[in-house]
């Protein structure tokens, strides 16, 4: 299948090693120092670019958290609209730290992964003046995004803007008692500036 430019573009702002230095260092009491990592995966190739995701703490790169798979893909049946579709690891801890060693990634499949069918956002994105586009993707009003791991349930909003220069991310975490945020993006998204370009791994 051959990928709109647009999908292409998307998928190569975000396939990369990010962080968030300048943000860390100007406000530290809200925002973290994190490595963020974004790399292609060949998983649902016929019809999908597809990234592995992890984020760490700045002085322990070693522990990675939040592993995630983002599944970008145009449905034909939405006027070829952009959907980014959201996946779990059965064992996230069989690939920990893939962002910086690629070859743990050779062995991730399809039966390994699980689709969180409330987690998938949807894509407008505007031409730039320069060059390129800028990409807002966000949940539906009435999605409900949680998961289950080690028998807890979890919560969470998702949402980010890509553009040739930025990520931004938006992903909070929500007290499902409350509606409430209690984690990640409180005060406004994580400015995240890319180290790293990973875009030549994008299997077209």
């Amino acid at each position: 299948m051959r990928f709109s430019d647009r999908l292409i573009a998307l998928a190569s702002y975000m396939a990369g090693e990010f962080d968030n230095q300048v943000q860390a260092i100007a406000d530290p009491a809200w925002y973290v120092h994190l490595r963020l990592w974004q790399r292609p995966v060949p998983l649902f190739t016929e019809d999908s670019i597809t990234l592995f995701a992890e984020q760490a703490n700045i002085v322990n790169l070693e522990q990675a958290y939040r592993p995630r798979i983002i599944r970008l893909r145009e449905r034909t049946e939405l006027n070829a609209s952009i959907q980014v579709q959201y996946y779990m690891l059965k064992d996230p801890g069989t690939i920990q730290g893939a962002g910086r060693d690629r070859k743990k990634l050779e062995t991730l499949t399809p039966d390994l992964i699980e689709f969180l069918p409330g987690c998938t956002l949807n894509v407008t994105q505007n031409s730039l003046a320069t060059q390129g586009y800028h990409f807002q993707a966000s949940l539906p009003p009435d999605a409900r995004c949680c998961f289950t791991y080690r028998n807890e349930t979890y919560q969470v909003s998702l949402g980010f803007e890509a553009t040739p220069e930025a990520f931004l991310s938006y992903d909070k975490g929500i007290d499902p008692q409350t509606g409430k945020a209690i984690w990640g993006a409180l005060l406004g998204p994580f400015r995240f500036t890319k180290r790293q370009d990973f875009s030549a791994e994008i299997a077209l």
